[in-house]
């Protein structure tokens, strides 16, 4: 009996206490095991209005997004021209434009240096006699800006034009002096042009408000330019224009009517439309009038674009001058004849469809949107090819 206990110890094995691996000063437990990067699972970017087009897929136009898509890859090409063409001698310390990435367009944490060799024809990196790196143009983009001076001083009366026309379609035909230096390059503006307008009294008066602020007042409305484009369209083509619009009769299943006389009804909205240099702004703001009137206002603003179109920041800098409301996004979806939306839901831009082709090129351009696209064509090229690139000019 007592060897079968003695056997019984030996052969049974001894279980360990429980609570001996969570005190043991040899435990592994804080161990993390690290997943190889090609085996983690991708996680979906949030949402977000950063992302999220303004238009569903099913109505994105490819050729309007492919443009906003161009003007990102550019913004470092066109934020550093306009800033360097208003440094001394053009120039700029490499050490500082390192650290100016919003004023030249290049992505916060990266090295200026990456963005400049992508345009090796159009920007240049040089030491300077103090021994340090600068930044300024080619001598081939300094014969370039050359014949911009030129196209800049040949367009001077278009360019007067437009911004008289700015004023008679704003509420108080005055705006802001800095308000149209900002948009400058939506229309073709000089950067000097607050100087030039000295040249003008008998368009423009400057007003200094006593907070300083700067405004640029009309001086002489004009009859003449009191003239919208789509009144210039509905004399050529009438038919054109009543179907560029569609203001549905509010409640118009209550009454009835056929799909035929509901169109009749609402074609009797649409027109006729509200002139933008009229006194719209004084309708009452939820009225069918005075969203006649605002959509023409913004028509006429995109008309006189260089590229017919503009971002909603820019048209909403406005929104005090041009009598917009916070539904303007949903005056313009409304309109989708006329106008198109592309982009992102924070950041979108509004076309004027009629202004492009089928293939999204422009029906008429502005000689700055030549040179602009001359400009961006020499920027993807190497060295080396800038020969045959003006030969082909």
């Amino acid at each position: 009996m007592a060897w079968r206990l003695f056997l019984t110890k030996i052969l049974t094995p001894t279980l360990p206490n429980p609570n001996f691996l969570k005190t043991s000063p040899f435990s592994t437990s804080f161990l993390v095991t690290k997943i190889p990067k090609r085996l983690r699972k991708k996680h979906k970017k949030p949402d977000s209005p950063r992302t999220r087009p303004v238009q569903p897929d099913s109505a994105r136009i490819p050729h309007f997004e492919s443009i906003l898509n161009r003007d990102s890859v550019f913004r470092f090409l066109t934020k550093t021209k306009e800033f360097l063409s208003k440094q001394p001698e053009r120039v700029l310390r490499l050490d500082d434009a390192g650290k100016l990435y919003r004023e030249l367009g290049f992505p916060r944490g990266r090295k200026v240096v990456k963005s400049i060799q992508r345009h090796p024809l159009i920007f240049d990196v040089y030491r300077h006699v103090d021994n340090k790196m600068w930044l300024g143009f080619t001598d081939f983009v300094e014969r370039l800006l050359e014949e911009e001076r030129s196209i800049m001083e040949s367009m001077e009366t278009d360019r007067v034009n437009k911004v008289r026309k700015l004023l008679m379609i704003s509420k108080e035909k005055r705006i802001p002096l800095s308000k149209i230096y900002h948009n400058r390059l939506l229309f073709g503006i000089p950067e000097d042009f607050r100087d030039r307008v000295a040249k003008f009294p008998e368009y423009f008066r400057i007003v200094v408000e006593n907070d300083g602020k700067r405004i640029l007042e009309l001086v002489n409305w004009d009859p003449t330019l009191a003239v919208s484009e789509l009144e210039r369209e509905f004399i050529v083509n009438e038919d054109k224009v009543k179907k560029a619009f569609k203001f549905p009769v509010k409640y118009g299943k209550d009454l009835g009517l056929d799909e035929s006389d509901t169109r009749k009804l609402n074609l009797l909205n649409t027109l006729p439309l509200v002139s933008p240099y009229s006194d719209g702004w004084k309708f009452d703001m939820w009225s069918l009038e005075a969203e006649k009137y605002r959509v023409g206002v913004v028509h006429e603003f995109l008309s006189l674009t260089l590229e017919k179109r503009a971002s909603i920041h820019n048209i909403v800098e406005f929104k005090e001058e041009f009598s917009l409301t916070r539904r303007t996004y949903e005056m313009l979806k409304k309109q989708p004849r006329t106008f198109h939306l592309a982009g992102t839901e924070m950041n979108w831009a509004v076309f004027l469809k009629d202004a492009y082709g089928e293939n999204g090129i422009l029906i008429q351009k502005d000689p700055q949107v030549v040179f602009n696209e001359k400009l961006r064509k020499f920027a993807q090229m190497q060295e080396g090819e800038v020969v045959s690139g003006v030969g082909e000019e």
